[in-house]
């Protein structure tokens, strides 16, 4: 048997809220939590927390509403990050970036836009500050208020669209695509790590077209994009669809949607690709010259993932152990764990095979780690690496040097396979098969759970005494015909927090001749509703 040795306690910041579990008192209080992690049956939302801070990934701010992304969690973030921006300039999208500061006048000029992000802005009115006369501390300097506020940017459709206004002019102008790596901010109040923060990184897209046609088809095309990310690199199985005039981007004429669903039952919105109209180069006069004929306007798009991809791929996956990350995902895939001998020749022996092994794994681009500390038992390290979710581990020792096998273990499922170590090609071989199938078989699972959790009810008070019966087991997708109607979604979300998460693409041509399970009208369309994030 293995002792499990403690680690160095790390703190949390532990917000309240339902957020899919038992949730908290409420309040922003900062906890500190042990190594012990709470299980997700008696408190999904405390599990998260848990397992956040086990992984190391984020650690608690000063600054109200914002995390610290550590290492270990930025690591992650960069792979995903280098994923889709290789695939982003596949599609001929080319680099920039814009002023984290947006003169204020610019919102306005959008109407739904405004209304939109109003009352999620940041407002800059000083340009700077001034010792408190007579007293401590400093202060906005009254003479430095500037003439016009800046806000801090929640998105940047309007000073993106300020500038494609100087860049077009004519059809050889178009498609103008780019894309900005950047940080946002977007005041809340209730914060939960990845999932909801002030202030959050992610990519954001923006094009402009020629034709309605070809931009929103460059949307859908993005959108897929997205899905092919969470599915082939975070194995994280989502639903494709077009979100309700309810719950579209503030000034989109459509918005194309992910939507994935947590252990616990409740979606997540993973990802979105808004096809804009003309809304924006009416806004901002953003006119082109076509071949023939009068100026016209050019047709948008925008586009975007966060950071709270990071929280899906944790809530997805990861079990009462801890962090579980697919490997290829995962900034250290293989940990090697070289037992130390007494005899010096047998340590030879296990240091020489050990760097033979880590070279032929990294020459496959395994990413590998040496875990040769000393001053930590076996099971210390191994506790730690479980909880960090490294999916696999290798133990080498002289007695399995000299047996010419060792033991692979799978953090996914704890389960321990032979590993032959006479050719150190072939193992590292073997190493890679295995984690290939360590991806398939989590994304083969999260599917299956996401089957058997999607529902197709009959009646809107099925659903409701499902999702009203406070049983976790009772959660999921459900999968309805629907008469689109704003009221009625209202309705539905006051009565039992549940929000129509899509339109699943998939679906819509089952909706014909069927009834609406809320009013009884003819449906529009297939609907998805769930409790979400």
């Amino acid at each position: 048997s293995i002792m499990r040795t403690p680690r160095v306690r790390c703190s949390v910041v532990a917000r309240g809220g339902k957020g899919g579990g038992k949730g908290g008192k409420g309040g922003a209080a900062t906890q500190q939590v042990s190594d012990f992690i709470t299980t997700r049956e008696a408190d999904y939302s405390q599990w998260y927390l848990d397992v956040i801070a086990a992984g190391d990934l984020v650690d608690a701010s000063p600054t109200r509403g914002c995390m610290v992304i550590k290492p270990p969690g930025m690591a992650i973030w960069e792979r995903l990050r280098d994923e889709l921006d290789t695939r982003i300039k596949d599609r001929e999208v080319q680099s920039a970036y814009f002023p984290l500061l947006i003169p204020v006048s610019f919102l306005s000029k959008e109407a739904e836009h405004v209304e939109g992000f109003a009352k999620e802005c940041a407002v800059v009115t000083h340009h700077r500050l001034r010792a408190v006369p007579g007293g401590q501390g400093v202060e906005p300097d009254p003479a430095a208020e500037l003439e016009e506020p800046l806000i801090v940017r929640p998105t940047s459709e309007t000073i993106i669209w300020h500038m494609f206004g100087k860049w077009i002019n004519s059809y050889r102008d178009l498609p103008l695509k780019v894309n900005q790596w950047a940080n946002v901010l977007r005041w809340e109040m209730r914060t939960r790590p990845f999932l909801r923060s002030a202030e959050f990184l992610w990519q954001e897209g923006h094009t402009a077209h020629a034709t309605g046609e070809e931009a929103d088809e460059f949307a859908r095309d993005i959108l897929d994009m997205y899905a092919e990310v969470c599915e082939e690199i975070l194995a994280l199985p989502v639903v494709r669809g077009s979100k309700s005039p309810t719950e579209r981007f503030a000034g989109a004429e459509e918005t194309y949607t992910i939507e994935g669903l947590m252990q616990n039952g409740w979606a997540l919105q993973c990802g979105t690709a808004h096809f804009l109209g003309q809304n924006f180069a009416k806004a901002f006069d953003v006119e082109f010259q076509p071949a023939e004929g009068p100026r016209e306007l050019v047709w948008a798009t925008s586009w975007g993932v966060t950071t709270r991809l990071l929280g899906a791929l944790v809530m997805v996956h990861s079990d009462d152990a801890g962090l579980v990350l697919p490997p290829r995902i995962a900034p250290m895939q293989v940990v090697l764990m070289p037992f130390f001998a007494k005899d010096p020749e047998d340590q030879a022996k296990v240091d020489a095979y050990t760097g033979q092994l880590r070279d032929a794994l990294r020459k496959r681009g395994v990413r590998t780690h040496t875990d040769t500390r000393s001053h930590l038992r076996p099971g210390a390290k191994y506790f730690e690496w479980e909880r960090k979710g490294v999916p696999l581990r290798v133990d080498i020792g002289p007695r399995d040097i000299a047996a010419g096998e060792t033991k692979m273990s799978r953090r996914v499922d704890s389960s321990k396979l032979p590993l032959a170590l006479g050719d150190v090609d072939a193992a590292a071989e073997t190493i890679a098969a295995e984690l290939e199938s360590i991806q398939k078989g989590l994304l083969e699972n999260a599917r299956a759970r996401m089957a058997a959790t999607t529902y197709e009810v009959d009646t809107y008070g099925e659903m409701a005494e499902r999702l009203n019966a406070g049983d976790e087991q009772s959660s999921g997708f459900f999968l309805v015909p629907w008469a689109d109607n704003a009221d009625n979604e209202g309705k539905i979300k006051e009565e039992t927090k549940a929000t129509l998460r899509c339109f699943p693409f998939a679906e819509q041509a089952r909706a014909e001749g069927k009834k609406c399970f809320f009013s009884g009208e003819p449906a529009t369309h297939m609907a998805l509703f769930a409790r979400a994030y």
